[in-house]
């Protein structure tokens, strides 16, 4: 085993930019707005598929059915078996993200197939004026709620929340959702779902139609009275390592977050499980099992489980795990 590059998975949106190219230095292949980077995925919707070493060309699933514990990790597997856990995306969004909700695993498998989607928001960059839809507004029932948006009265029914360069947003299952001004340039960390239900898009047309809507099942698993949880550099405990600033971000029953300020030589820790590193800034080295793996700005890599590795440069690193 060694650590895993795959290949970017690029979806175009119609609120998308040039934020990954700008930003993290992803080439984007044509002139089109991109709003996902889909980074570790093995969601149909987006499959991961190795782009370094011996394992070039074989897909997230394929290692995961071929290899089980020794890929992900005796617990993980345990846990899991052949379902990988977790979806990794960078988000660039240069316009208004439809008002959404994601359900629980409860609602998601009954209703879906699939897992539900707890999911968290790293942001690596955003606009002075950038603010988010983040739940709603207290004393505002289900019944109140689809009254008014029935009539279109937005205005008093959403918090709205300013956001800044920094900031970790947990979107839990049943928090409704948004991107409303400015720009913003996200890391997202959640489970391994692409379900979405949408409630408002904003009268946007896209070919020319407006994009479906998802009523009825966003309204069974709204929860009224969800409040976001967010975090910033200013209210994070700190950790101090060698060489490394470490800030916990999440810990919940789903995945682990913790981001580390990397200056100089760092051996990071032994994970019995696999673990994910979101490269956000900076340029170094990693090195595992005596082979070195150079580490720059939007790189993002899959360390299997039971893997030492040592990082060594300047870096601001989002790592995932369970």
């Amino acid at each position: 085993m060694y650590p895993l590059k795959f290949k970017k998975h690029l979806v175009k949106k119609v609120w998308g930019g040039h934020g990954f190219q700008e930003l993290l230095g992803i080439e984007l292949p044509t002139e089109d707005n991109y709003g996902e980077s889909w980074e570790v995925s093995s969601h149909k919707s987006g499959m991961s598929f190795v782009e370094n070493g011996p394992f070039s060309g074989l897909s997230l699933q394929e290692l995961l059915e071929k290899y089980k514990e020794q890929f992900v990790g005796e617990t993980v597997y345990k846990k899991y078996g052949n379902n990988f856990p977790l979806l990794i995306k960078y988000l660039d969004i240069n316009d208004k993200l439809s008002v959404q909700v994601h359900p629980s695993d409860d609602y998601a498998l009954r209703v879906e197939g699939e897992f539900g989607k707890s999911e968290t928001w790293y942001v690596i960059n955003a606009s002075e004026d950038a603010t988010l839809i983040l739940g709603i507004k207290k004393g505002i029932n289900k019944e109140s709620f689809f009254e008014k948006f029935n009539k279109k009265e937005f205005d008093d029914i959403f918090n709205i929340v300013s956001v800044k360069k920094g900031d970790f947003i947990d979107v839990k299952p049943g928090l409704v959702h948004a991107s409303l001004t400015g720009s913003i340039v996200i890391c997202e960390t959640q489970q391994n779902s692409d379900t979405t239900y949408r409630i408002y898009d904003f009268d946007r047309l896209v070919d020319g139609e407006l994009r479906p809507l998802h009523l009825e099942k966003a309204g069974e698993v709204i929860n009224f009275d969800e409040s976001p949880i967010i975090t910033t550099s200013e209210n994070r405990q700190t950790i101090e390592l060698k060489n490394c600033s470490k800030e916990e971000l999440v810990r919940n029953q789903y995945f682990n977050i913790d981001k580390l300020f990397i200056t100089g030589k760092h051996f990071d820790d032994l994970n019995s499980n696999f673990k994910i590193l979101s490269i956000l800034s900076g340029n170094g080295t990693m090195k595992c099992n005596d082979e070195v793996y150079p580490l720059v700005t939007g790189d993002t890599y899959f360390i299997p489980a039971l893997l030492n590795i040592e990082i060594e440069g300047n870096l601001e690193i989002l790592k995932s795990y369970l």
